[in-house]
């Protein structure tokens, strides 16, 4: 079997949007853990997943490293009775880090991860790596279409064609950037808000090829009691001639080695054309 339907879903609502005085649980900079809402948000997802016909739930859940996307497939993951596995390449989307700045952090593996999120399973290894130096926005959109690209064999490679309905768990950006990719339309307007729903499934039920989906479900958050929240799109980025403007590293990271970096082709089906 192959996978023919994606769900996408944006985390909660981040503890940073509340107060200053947040401490990161998993010690990685940049890296907030949910609000009590967004916790609320996270129950309020995985109500809405174990609501839907058997058949149409998702069986396997792969998210963002980041402790906030964590945190919000927990509850579906725990509901559902399947692992977590995390995937780098739906991190956060970084701007470019202006020079000298230093890199932008990267969280840990998943075997790391798992003290905090029990619900994660390390059967799974990361297939692709943003780099720490940040992506200007069409770059952002070159590795969704690249990480999905991979992902979508690797699944059905590794698993053995036993998953028909996924669930990714990551960002605004990311998802905005992987419903483009799918869909073929880099300029499809889309602003996406916490725990929001993307619903997506092949036109033609013959490929589940890159750019050969549609979205039944864009970003809908009818299933939250308070609705849309923090909804951000690309239009609120900040550019200057067109680009992104660049943004700062962590400090104290400067020589740090910025690897691994892109599609790991060790970790994919054999035959598949990097």
């Amino acid at each position: 079997m192959a996978i023919d339907r994606i769900y996408l879903a944006r985390h909660g609502y981040r503890m940073n949007w509340v107060t200053e005085d947040w401490v990161s649980v998993t010690g990685t900079a940049r890296d907030p853990p949910l609000a009590p809402y967004g916790l609320s948000q996270a129950k309020e997802l995985a109500d809405f997943f174990i609501s839907l016909p058997e058949e149409e739930r998702p069986t396997i859940v792969l998210s963002s490293p980041y402790h906030r996307c964590l945190q919000t497939a927990q509850p579906t993951a725990e509901a559902l009775k399947l692992p977590i596995y995390v995937e780098h390449g739906l991190s956060e989307w970084y701007s470019p880090a202006a020079p000298g700045t230093g890199l932008y952090p990267r969280p840990g593996q998943a075997t790391d991860l798992r003290t905090h999120v029990p619900e994660i399973s390390d059967d799974w290894q990361s297939i692709f790596y943003p780099t720490r130096k940040g992506e200007d926005a069409p770059e952002m959109h070159d590795r969704s279409h690249d990480l999905l690209r991979a992902l979508i064999p690797a699944v059905e490679h590794k698993y053995g064609g036993k998953h028909q309905r996924i669930l990714l768990v990551s960002h605004a950006a990311p998802i905005i950037g992987l419903v483009r990719v799918l869909v073929d339309n880099r300029a499809l307007p889309l602003r996406v808000g916490t725990c929001s729903i993307t619903d997506l499934r092949p036109r033609d039920t013959l490929s589940n090829a890159v750019g050969n989906w549609e979205a039944i479900k864009l970003a809908d958050s009818s299933h939250l009691e308070e609705g849309a929240l923090r909804d951000w799109g690309f239009e609120d980025a900040v550019y200057i001639d067109g680009k992104v403007i660049n943004h700062h590293g962590e400090p104290g990271t400067e020589n740090e080695k910025d690897e691994p970096v892109g599609l790991q082709v060790h970790l994919l089906p054999p035959g598949f054309q990097a």
